[in-house]
């Protein structure tokens, strides 16, 4: 007899915000012809969250519109399930860490010039079959689905987002990286040319580049997102493709993804070069290591006036703990 334990972080799915509640949405903005222009909520910053509600501007989520576009809404994946309702599509349009055009969370208010066709994204490094794939073409050879997360940034928000894309490992299953590849690199775009940041602020290690060990790519929970909310990634989500890895702090998913290289050492990473004292490799979500400037025993979900305690692995230990041998 199958006896089906209940998750310690899950509730059931009928006590979270319905998927019907922005699927409804989507379906009357697209009969209205305002898709690709919804409007939003403004989120600027830490201290003006409460006030910017009342911001309204038809820029905050535009989605591409690509040639894979009619794959989604993709199929939901029913085992990832939240202890939370849904965050709001517009709260999280609009508060968003993209340090490559911008500093503050207006993310949104700078990427208009982020150019997304043509992309590719080069697989390297110690694979049986190194690739350079149109992203398209690699989208129509994966399965996507939809999974519900929770997001932990380190500086101690959080948010709960329906993502979707496809686990990582499959992408794995097509390169077959080789028996010596010890971890993953990714690495993000450059190209100051339309990503303001990368030109003014010159002298950071650019591009941007965040790394795991191959246990860890190859866990069920890590997710190469191509989209959220039921359609494709708006820019500053981290179109065209982006690492979601829900049991570590939001850095580590890196964004706009446009090399994949298996490598034997260990990677050097962007905030781990920059600060290493304040941002491990590691980076995997824990109440009870601080950050050197702020607690992680409680966190905020933007949004709202709720805090919550932290949850070890970001509530994921079961999925992940056994990677990481104590002592």
């Amino acid at each position: 007899m199958l006896i089906k334990k209940k998750r310690t972080w899950e509730i059931p799915e009928k006590e979270a915000t319905p998927e019907d509640a922005y699927m409804n949405r989507r379906g009357f903005l697209k009969k209205t012809g305002a898709y690709i222009g919804a409007a939003g909520i403004l989120m600027a910053g830490l201290n003006t969250e409460a006030s910017a509600l009342l911001g309204n501007d038809d820029r905050i989520i535009k989605v591409p519109g690509s040639p894979t576009s009619h794959l989604y809404p993709a199929r939901k994946n029913s085992l990832y399930r939240l202890d939370r309702p849904i965050t709001s599509e517009e709260v999280a349009g609009r508060y968003n860490n993209f340090y490559e055009f911008s500093s503050d969370k207006n993310v949104w208010m700078h990427i208009e010039k982020m150019r997304l066709r043509p992309w590719t994204l080069e697989i390297a490094g110690l694979v049986e079959k190194p690739k350079v794939y149109d992203i398209d073409e690699l989208v129509r050879k994966v399965a996507l689905e939809e999974r519900l997360y929770r997001l932990r940034c380190v500086e101690a928000w959080a948010m709960a987002v329906p993502w979707t894309g496809f686990p990582m490992k499959e992408l794995l299953r097509l390169v077959r990286p080789l028996s010596s590849a010890r971890y993953v690199m990714m690495r993000t775009f450059y190209a100051p040319e339309w990503a303001s940041q990368q030109r003014l602020r010159f002298w950071l290690p650019w591009p941007y580049e965040e790394g795991l060990t191959m246990e860890e790519a190859s866990n069920e929970l890590t997710l190469l997102a191509t989209g959220i909310y039921g359609h494709e990634l708006p820019r500053q989500h981290g179109a065209p493709i982006r690492l979601i890895v829900p049991w570590k702090y939001g850095f580590k998913s890196i964004k706009s993804i446009v090399r994949i290289e298996f490598v034997e050492r260990r990677p050097k990473t962007f905030w781990n070069t920059l600060v290493p004292q304040e941002y491990d490799f590691r980076a995997n979500v824990d109440p009870q290591v601080p950050h050197p400037r702020w607690s992680q025993a409680t966190e905020r979900i933007i949004g709202t006036e709720t805090r919550l305690p932290t949850m070890k692995f970001n509530g994921y230990g079961e999925y992940v703990a056994g990677i990481y041998r104590q002592g």
